[in-house]
């Protein structure tokens, strides 16, 4: 987590101790979320090195999947829920990697010397989203599922990061700062027609699209505080779910975008929590004194 991350993730950090925002999410409501389903896919530093592990959707069960000298990290599930792709510095840089959802055939699908970092699969599992340098500039490109195939989608002279596709297929939203500041944007699965979502003096970044299409949950210091919040997908009704002095990041939905899984410092060292999707019942799912961060929900 400590090398080779982009701006905004090195601001994210420098963050973390700020004061309590007046944010919060709803009260909950009488009827409750279904059960819980699926793994969740994180990065821990546990064994000394960040690695990819997973566990049941209660936090029991964590099994380390990949062992390696080298930073794995940014685990995604695909969308089939057989393969992880996740990004690796094992190979001396950062690179884009799949493997089975027991961390088998771990395969190197980005063999660039840049920086290939946070994949995300497209809905129908035959491409991967992800943001590079290769160029000279981190910009957002994407690849067929076998690594062929390497498109740039972004190119401008800022920072575009963070893809993560609609349900449909149809669009990508990520982060940019292409107008001086950090904010959400949303863009054709080809790159055209990007569009600016958030318009606010903070830094806004980390964009989950939910599985029902209707909304973005993003990470945001709009309220003096990095917190998780969630909008509509037309930038309108943004609303802060999580009210803590600590950081709070890296959201992911479950697959019935009841509930969303994230990372926090609230506890003293970043752990994985879980909410529901109206920022009540927040739970933690691991308790170490380890780093466990960079969440993924399976379908």
């Amino acid at each position: 987590m400590k090398t080779a991350r982009v701006a905004i993730a090195l601001l994210l950090v420098a963050c973390l101790a700020v004061p309590l925002a007046a944010c919060g999410g709803g009260e909950g409501e009488d009827e409750q979320p279904p059960p819980a389903t699926g793994k969740i896919a994180f990065v821990s530093d546990r064994d000394g090195n960040d690695e990819v592990y997973v566990m049941n959707v209660d936090g029991s069960g964590q099994t380390r999947l990949t062992d390696n000298p080298g930073v794995d990290a940014f685990p995604a599930w695909s969308p089939d829920g057989t393969r992880i792709a996740f990004e690796s510095e094992r190979d001396g840089n950062y690179g884009i990697y799949v493997m089975g959802a027991d961390g088998s055939g771990e395969t190197n699908l980005s063999d660039d010397p840049g920086l290939d970092l946070e994949p995300a699969w497209s809905p129908d599992g035959a491409r991967i989203a992800f943001m590079s340098d290769r160029d000279g500039n981190i910009e957002i490109y994407v690849m067929n599922a076998d690594g062929s195939d390497v498109t740039r989608l972004t190119d401008n002279s800022a920072e575009d990061g963070s893809p993560t596709w609609s349900p449909d297929g149809t669009r990508i939203a990520f982060y940019s700062d292409h107008e001086g500041n950090f904010e959400v944007y949303v863009m054709n699965a080809d790159g055209s027609d990007v569009t600016r979502l958030t318009d606010s003096p903070a830094v806004d970044g980390d964009p989950a699209w939910s599985p029902d299409g209707a909304r973005i949950a993003f990470l945001s210091d709009r309220d003096e505080n990095f917190e998780v919040h969630v909008m509509k997908t037309d930038g309108s009704d943004v609303t802060c779910l999580t009210d803590d002095p600590a950081w709070d990041g890296d959201p992911a939905w479950s697959p019935d975008s009841s509930r969303i899984v994230f990372a926090s410092e609230r506890d003293g060292d970043v752990e994985i929590y879980v909410m529901t999707a109206d920022g009540s019942d927040q739970t933690r799912l691991t308790n170490n004194p380890a780093h466990d961060t960079w969440p993924s929900w399976s379908p």
